[in-house]
């Protein structure tokens, strides 16, 4: 039987007289057409896995709630666009439509782009962005590393919805912790003040309080538009994450969805459950370790030891057994004692030897008695003679000493002393009266020096007397 629910006619057969196209003839055909047919549009989408590549290309997706559109900007054109594009952001772009060959797709050529919808707040993020950057808010030298194991995560977020329970269930999964939640509202006017109060709030609790502080922050919230995720773009709520002092994990929105308090965070999570993964290890992963650790250091200290032991008993074969190593000793040691016992009698006998040598060269004990007495005589007969030239000396000294007594008193210095003078004229000492003439230049000695004098004229009885010959005539005495 056959089944005629499911036969389908087949199609008319092709006229024999058609073209057949290449696929490159086909590609360019569809090209032309869709080139000519959308030469200039205007097309409103979001922004959706931005890229810039190394050549600076451009390359993006539009999209919106029912399709999407692959675009490209050329590198001429990007710099010269009016906003930096960005994922997220909700534009209007203007291109032409045209196909790429190469994988049967058809891609939008941009030449313009500007904000659409959401365009002020995003031109508004871009200025904050900017604005909070240029004061240091997102260098990374701020960012502080992350508690391997924190002892209690403080996480503000709403307390009711599935955020908070997704965190409890992922610390419980991993390694429990103890939670502290700071409720607050995630969206709305009043939510970016609760949120900044709950990151001020957990970073003024003391340690040691009844509150313990905590270790680490998560500040979270579900996916939402960037209306509804507005609140943490405030420049309170960016400011307060940037300030701190506890490490400070984001997770903010999906994957996709970007907040400038992602930007002031040591960590941003790309989903609540991704922060609970980066806040803490796996418990079972770090007991698995433990347990790997200990067994690999068990069977490396099994080989260390067996090795070792290999080792040893490879040494102790090589060594020879201790009863023979004894009997080798005891053998040498017998053999020491007995040339050691040989050299001592040799000794004493050389020693016995030497000694009645020296014997027979010594002289008979009366013979050096002889000897010393004879050396005794010859000493005293010396000495003798010695003690009988000094008591000659000091006689004839004591002789000088007499002579050198007298000498002195007759000295013609010691009669200076008694205060007599001696008398210098210009020929030397004068001894006579007559030896003078009136006005010669004369020096007086005594006794402790010299004096200047004049000669007057001689007086009555000097001049009666004859006078002696110039240079002639015998010195006359002092005394």
């Amino acid at each position: 039987m056959s089944d005629h629910s499911n036969h389908r006619e087949d199609p008319a057969p092709a006229a024999p007289n058609m073209p057949v196209y290449s696929v490159s003839e086909i590609s360019r055909a569809i090209k032309r057409t869709i080139e000519d047919d959308f030469a200039w549009v205007r097309v409103r989408g979001e922004i959706s896995g931005f890229k810039r590549a190394a050549s600076g290309h451009l390359y993006m997706t539009l999209k919106d709630r029912d399709a999407v559109i692959d675009g490209v900007c050329w590198r001429g054109k990007a710099g010269r666009l009016s906003i930096a594009p960005e994922d997220g952001m909700e534009v209007i772009v203007s291109g032409r439509v045209t196909t790429f060959a190469g994988r049967s797709k058809y891609q939008l050529v941009i030449e313009q782009m500007e904000l659409a919808g959401e365009g002020a707040l995003l031109k508004l993020l871009e200025e904050r962005k900017r604005k909070l950057a240029a004061e240091g808010l997102f260098e990374e030298a701020r960012k502080r590393p992350l508690p391997y194991l924190p002892d209690v995560i403080g996480v503000v977020t709403s307390p009711t919805g599935a955020v908070i329970r997704d965190i409890l269930h992922r610390l419980a999964a991993r390694f429990p912790r103890r939670v502290l939640v700071w409720p607050v509202l995630v969206q709305g006017e009043a939510a970016a003040a609760q949120v900044a109060a709950a990151i001020e709030g957990f970073n003024g609790l003391k340690a040691g309080g009844p509150v313990p502080r905590p270790d680490l922050l998560i500040v979270a919230r579900g996916g939402g538009s960037l209306e509804d995720l507005w609140a943490f773009n405030e420049e309170v709520v960016v400011r307060a994450a940037a300030a701190s002092e506890i490490p400070l994990i984001s997770a903010v929105g999906h994957e996709t969805d970007v907040t400038l308090i992602d930007f002031a965070a040591d960590r941003r999570a790309p989903t609540p459950s991704a922060a609970a993964e980066m806040a803490v290890p796996v418990r079972a992963d770090l007991v698995s370790q433990v347990l790997d650790g200990e067994r690999r250091l068990r069977l490396a200290w099994e080989r260390s030891l067996s090795g070792r032991r290999t080792v040893i008993e490879g040494l102790g074969r090589g060594l020879p057994h201790p009863a023979r190593l004894l009997e080798d000793k005891s053998q040498r040691l017998d053999d020491r004692i007995e040339r050691f016992e040989s050299a001592v009698r040799r000794l004493f006998v050389q020693r016995q030897e030497r000694t009645a040598d020296l014997a027979a060269r010594l002289p008979h004990p009366r013979r050096q008695l002889a000897l010393a007495r004879e050396r005794f005589a010859e000493t005293r007969q010396r000495f003798d003679a010695a003690f009988t030239r000094r008591g000659a000396l000091e006689r004839k000294r004591e002789a000088l000493a007499a002579l050198g007594r007298v000498l002195e008193t007759v000295s013609y210095q010691s009669t200076l002393a008694r205060g007599f003078a001696v008398v210098h004229g210009p020929k030397g000492v004068v001894t006579r009266a007559a030896q003078i003439e009136a006005g010669e230049s004369l020096k007086l000695q005594f006794s402790d020096g010299q004096a200047a004098a004049t000669a007057g004229p001689p007086s009555s009885a000097q001049s009666a007397r004859p006078k002696p010959p110039r240079g002639g005539g015998e010195q006359g005495k002092l005394l």
